[in-house]
């Protein structure tokens, strides 16, 4: 595909599907370049409705509710990443012959011929955290770099502003990609990239696991140096063997045990490198003490050295030394609601780790901790979770259910772990948070952990994880205060 220019699409008719935050940057970037800009929006809130009259100051037709479909004359659909392949809008433009590809597609169009380099990583799970570390990590070498993507920070807006006000050029972008965003984005060829992990998930969305693997290994195709895997996770190491690389591009693994040759992984509480070095048969280069992740929130939890590996992977790929590796790990810190310690009362550790939304998040937290009293549940997205509880068993101290989904995990507890006492709280409404803490407080003992980690999305009783964690701190601050 020959790489357009800016002003190729000066003139042009495009719709814009979807009116959030993507969608919003991807119509002003277009509209910016000369396009004659639609949006749609099956939604008809308040607040659609307050941003399509802001966009509608600027020249681009806003169209929402019952109006959301193919404008006559389009010349390409741009989407936002939640929109379903089989939306009828979609339908409508592959019968008029019609392009459907997201903003990450029109960014990478763009990027122009000295464009920063995009290192790029996916997964079910740990992308933000691992995008994060490293963003710092590459910042710790000196260089120019920033997390976009999926990080909420939309690619376009960084593309199109690159150099703009006299400002620096990226030298290389910490690209967070979505499985959506992937789908939608044929043309992308990163430097490097990583699959963190693959679990079932947004199944409602790809139709099958098989569909999401496949998206998710997109993000492999036409790599020019490392495709790098989880070892633990046989699946990631699948899509790398089936994706059409670069020549010369390189299978680079990470491990939480001893690399082998062309792997990352862990000696005696050293992160090494046995991927990068002259001899790899016979070397390892030491990039930093698994102490350095996020130093100062106590021992990190299994899944962040894995993802502290990958992103010393992808920095190693792009030529940084070990020591900003080590420098980079050491000035991360970890984002809200991502095991995040909230506080420690009577013995007992206070862990909000609410961005653990579906199982396999889940899991990984729940092996941080040896003694544990779970407060769980939500929507379920149609997850089962017989898997996670029998993995997770002897580990349970006690178990807090909430939100709409909870009986579901309720007799996965009740034929895997029967004799661990649970506390099914029949609310679904945000008052339930502060109950659940106090339940939990009153089945916990010395020494335990009481763990947000819900296994499930938040809409059915919050707006969000982020409020849902909020809710869960501020129902330990209440405890703490009214105990205390």
């Amino acid at each position: 595909m020959t790489t357009p220019s800016p002003a190729d699409f000066a003139g042009q008719h495009i719709t814009v599907a979807g009116l959030g935050v993507s969608g919003i940057s991807a119509a002003r970037a277009l509209a910016g370049l000369g396009a004659h800009v639609t949006v749609v929006d099956g939604g008809d809130s308040e607040k659609q409705q307050a941003a399509a009259r802001e966009l509608e100051t600027e020249g681009i037709t806003v169209r929402l509710g019952d109006g959301a479909t193919l404008p006559a004359g389009t010349d390409l659909v741009v989407t936002s990443p939640g929109w379903k392949p089989d939306s009828p809008l979609f339908a409508a433009a592959a019968a008029a012959g019609v392009d459907v590809v997201g903003d990450v597609e029109i960014a990478w169009r763009l990027r122009g011929p000295d464009a920063a380099a995009w290192l790029g990583v996916t997964g079910t799970n740990g992308k933000t955290t691992t995008v994060r570390m490293l963003a710092s990590i590459l910042a710790a070498e000196g260089l120019h770099t920033t997390a976009v993507g999926n990080i909420g920070t939309p690619i376009i807006d960084v593309v199109l502003g690159q150099g703009k006000d006299g400002e620096r050029p990226y030298d290389v972008l910490a690209v967070e990609l979505s499985s959506y965003q992937l789908h939608w984005a044929p043309s992308l060829r990163a430097h490097s990239a990583a699959v963190l992990n693959l679990a079932p998930d947004h199944l409602d969305w790809h139709g099958s696991m098989q569909a999401y693997a496949a998206d998710k290994g997109r993000i492999y195709e036409g790599n020019t140096v490392a495709c790098v895997y989880n070892v633990a996770d046989k699946a990631t190491e699948d899509l790398v063997r089936e994706a059409d690389v670069e020549e010369g591009c390189r299978a680079i693994g990470f491990t939480l045990g001893t690399p082998g040759p062309s792997q990352l992984g862990v000696v005696e509480g050293i992160l090494v490198d046995r991927a990068f070095v002259e001899n790899r048969q016979q070397q390892a280069q030491e990039l930093a003490e698994v102490s350095d992740i996020a130093p100062g929130s106590g021992t990190p939890a299994p899944h962040n050295i894995a993802n502290a590996l990958a992103a010393a992977a992808l920095a190693r790929a792009f030529g940084v030394r070990p020591a900003a590796v080590r420098d980079g790990l050491r000035a991360f810190h970890p984002e809200a609601h991502r095991i995040q310690h909230i506080a420690d009362l009577d013995g007992v550790t206070y862990i909000d780790d609410s961005k653990a939304t579906n199982t396999h998040a889940t899991e990984a937290s729940l092996a941080a901790y040896e003694h544990i009293v779970w407060i769980a549940g939500g929507l379920a997205k149609g997850a089962t979770f017989d898997e996670l509880v029998q993995k997770s068993a002897a580990r349970l101290r006690g178990v807090v259910l909430i939100g709409a989904d909870r009986a579901l995990i309720r007799e996965a507890l009740a034929r895997h772990a029967p004799d661990v006492p649970v506390v099914d709280l029949d609310r679904t409404d945000t008052g339930a948070m502060p109950e659940a803490v106090r339940e939990a407080t009153r089945l916990a003992e010395p020494g335990d952990t009481v763990l947000l980690a819900p296994a499930c999305a938040s809409m059915d009783m919050f707006v969000n994880y982020n409020k849902r964690g909020e809710a869960f701190a501020d129902a330990v601050g209440e405890l703490t205060a009214r105990d205390h």
